[in-house]
């Protein structure tokens, strides 16, 4: 499939996706089966991991729920509402406990201990407490601020309007989620098309009167805020839910070990038939509270937790073509296009090959008869080939040795971790001499994390580029709006728009900028981390000086990788070029600061050796929230090296030799009081 093809089937579902969930949330009148509405929001995420191009503001991996009723006042939540991260089978289980490890710095012999939960399939709700009484309830919303709907969760009756209770906190949000009994579903499912539909229908209604005819149950298991709690695990915080009058899944349990998790988890999926509420999984949450503040979160998702879904869903289908699509960083994906099959309530048409080494080691190849199989927010793949059904003309698939958007070699990186070249296989141009990719960085250039130009999405961009209106990034700051006031769907109003959308962007901080150029290897972490360290767009675009280049080794989590692809963007003559043209246009701010108010301010800290009971990425993160820096180099700008066990001899006679102040981690800690 072309990349237009591709766009448009992804704009297709976002703008159904959007009706859905206007419908779902904000008019409480859906439309599909709650099945239907999940599959839609798993399928635009599957095409976003699978095509790095594809993104959209109004996409369901952007937010959490939606944005609030106008029907309904808009609150803030005190702690945000986050998403949980998902696994399917024990392969995820055992990384999920890996990265744990690794963050904590635990070893193998260390049981963790989870606090299991069943995941129920209802909407989620957060209920404010002051001195024991029930003051305020909010909807999710978008995870950062919901609706005021207290005076509909004031008509359950599994909510306790006054807590009189020990232990009880002297303020708290109490989270849980709102569901019907699906025997309670039977007696109204005529006005409703599923249990959790009926749910969200009902609390969202503006009269209570109405809402209080809703059989609604509440289960409790969370907390956001809480002030004056004493509580050390999630299974203490169960416990003490139910003194305090809350209803809890009589199915939790606390367990330890992969192998355990996975016998209950088998076990709750052959039982939830039984059950009297829809479930979709199990939560596993780290048990012991002080290991979740030390993991902390990542993005919109806390490391301590992560929802185990049930079984994937698959199917037989017939692959029709093959087709390789190119990414913005050049990477060649090749797509099986399938005849169209339904897979869990979902049409699937396209399945993921992954890369070249996954379709020679399955021997995939076009008319053949394979599974496809989808599991949650999986992007559809094929898992195997029947080689019964194979026809006697069947070809072996040939990989284009040859880009193919500028017919470039392609080729394979050699990984110097690993000694052995990468499974992907790319385009050689440079980026902007290949027409696809240069359409893809441009798209990235434009996109949310980036330079957020409202109107100007990738559809868009596709046209203007047709239309030679758009080459370079530069081409956007100086468009032609009066042959673009002509086109199709244009006038002068969305014009004037657009002109005022692209105008109010030449203001940009430095690691959105960086960012937007969609250097390899450079995400938006990155992107901040470089900013941090240079300070000013000057200095980043001097960094074609190899002395320049030479400073970003300090910088603690920018490596030789990071490094060789900004030497290879600023060696490109029309990166250059571009690069001079955007200094001109543009207003780029200094990067904003980390805090230097801290305990290790005006501090560098270098580490060397094995830490006891913490990992490199927690100390260094106590680092950077006591106003403190961390550089990856011996040299005269670090103020301490931090020995641990089994230290690099080299590092530490370095330090002596620059008369670096060697301390051990206790000495460290000291510091920290």
């Amino acid at each position: 499939m072309r990349i237009s093809k591709i766009e448009k089937e992804y704009l297709k579902k976002i703008k159904l996706f959007q009706k859905y969930n206007r419908h779902y949330y904000d008019k409480s009148n859906p439309q599909v089966s709650d099945s239907e509405f999940d599959s839609l929001k798993k399928e635009i995420i599957e095409l976003e991991k699978k095509h790095k191009f594809l993104k959209s503001e109004n996409s369901p991996s952007k937010s959490v729920g939606f944005t609030p009723s106008k029907n309904f006042k808009k609150v803030k939540h005190r702690i945000q509402m986050l998403s949980l991260s998902n696994v399917f089978n024990e392969e995820g289980l055992k990384n999920f406990e890996k990265k744990i490890r690794n963050f904590l710095s635990l070893k193998e012999n260390v049981e963790i201990e989870y606090s299991a939960e069943p995941k129920i399939d209802g909407i989620s709700a957060s209920l404010t407490y002051k001195d024991g009484k029930f003051v305020q309830g909010l909807s999710r919303g978008d995870g950062k601020e919901g609706e005021d709907i207290t005076e509909n969760l004031k008509t359950i009756k599994d909510i306790p309007k006054i807590i009189n209770k020990e232990k009880f906190p002297v303020e708290i949000d109490i989270r849980g989620e709102v569901f019907i009994e699906n025997s309670d579903f039977e007696k109204i499912n005529e006005k409703f098309a599923n249990p959790r539909n009926a749910a969200s229908g009902s609390l969202r209604q503006k009269d209570p009167v109405a809402t209080n005819k809703i059989p609604l149950k509440f289960i409790a298991y969370t907390f956001g805020y809480a002030k004056g709690m004493n509580i050390k695990s999630q299974s203490n915080f169960l416990e003490n839910l139910k003194k305090w009058g809350f209803k809890t899944n009589e199915y939790n349990k606390n367990i330890k070990g992969i192998k355990n998790l996975i016998l209950n988890h088998q076990y709750l999926e052959k039982k939830r038939k039984e059950i009297n509420f829809d479930i979709d999984g199990i939560v596993y949450k780290i048990n012991d509270f002080d290991l979740q503040k030390r993991l902390g979160y990542v993005t919109n998702a806390p490391r301590w937790a992560v929802a185990h879904k049930f079984s994937a869903n698959s199917s037989i289908s017939e692959i029709i073509n093959i087709e390789v699509q190119v990414g913005r960083t050049g990477a060649l994906t090749p797509v099986a296009k399938i005849k169209p099959v339904n897979i869990g309530g979902v049409i699937v048409s396209n399945a993921t090959l992954h890369n070249e080494d996954e379709i020679v080691r399955k021997d995939i190849r076009v008319g053949d008869t394979v599974t496809v199989e989808r599991a949650g927010d999986v992007i559809p793949h094929v898992v195997s080939v029947d080689l019964v059904k194979r026809k006697k003309n069947s070809k072996k698939f040939i990989f284009p040795l040859k880009c193919p958007s500028c017919g470039s070699t392609t080729v394979k990186d050699f990984n110097e971790i690993t000694k052995k070249e990468d499974a992907v296989r790319r385009c050689s141009s440079e980026g902007f001499e290949c027409d696809q990719i240069a359409k893809e960085k441009i798209k990235h250039f434009v996109s949310k994390e980036a330079f957020n130009i409202d109107g100007l999405g990738k559809k868009i961009v596709e046209n203007f580029w047709k239309l030679k209106l758009v080459k370079f990034p530069q081409d956007i700051f100086k468009l032609d709006y009066e042959k673009i006031k002509n086109l199709d769907g244009w006038g002068n109003l969305s014009t004037s728009n657009l002109k005022y959308a692209i105008e109010s962007k030449k203001n940009i901080p430095l690691d959105k900028f960086i960012y937007s150029l969609g250097i390899r290897h450079i995400g938006q972490e990155n992107a901040k981390l470089l900013a941090r360290h240079l300070k000013t767009a000057n200095n980043f675009f001097n960094l074609s000086l190899k002395k320049d280049i030479d400073e970003l080794k300090n910088i603690d989590g920018i490596g030789d990788t990071q490094i060789k692809s900004i030497i290879n963007f600023f060696l490109n003559k029309t990166n250059q070029k571009f690069l001079l043209e955007l200094k001109k246009t543009l207003e780029i701010k200094d990067a904003i600061q980390l805090s230097h108010s801290g305990l290790l301010k005006n501090k560098t800290f270098m580490f060397t050796g094995k830490l006891e009971d913490m990992s490199r990425a927690e100390a260094k993160s106590i680092i950077e929230e006591n106003s403190g820096k961390i550089i990856s180099n011996v040299n005269k700008k670090l103020d301490y090296l931090i020995i641990g066990e089994k230290p690099t001899t080299k590092k530490i006679n370095l330090a002596k030799e620059l008369n670096i102040k060697i301390i051990t981690q206790k000495e460290w800690l000291k510091m920290l009081n």
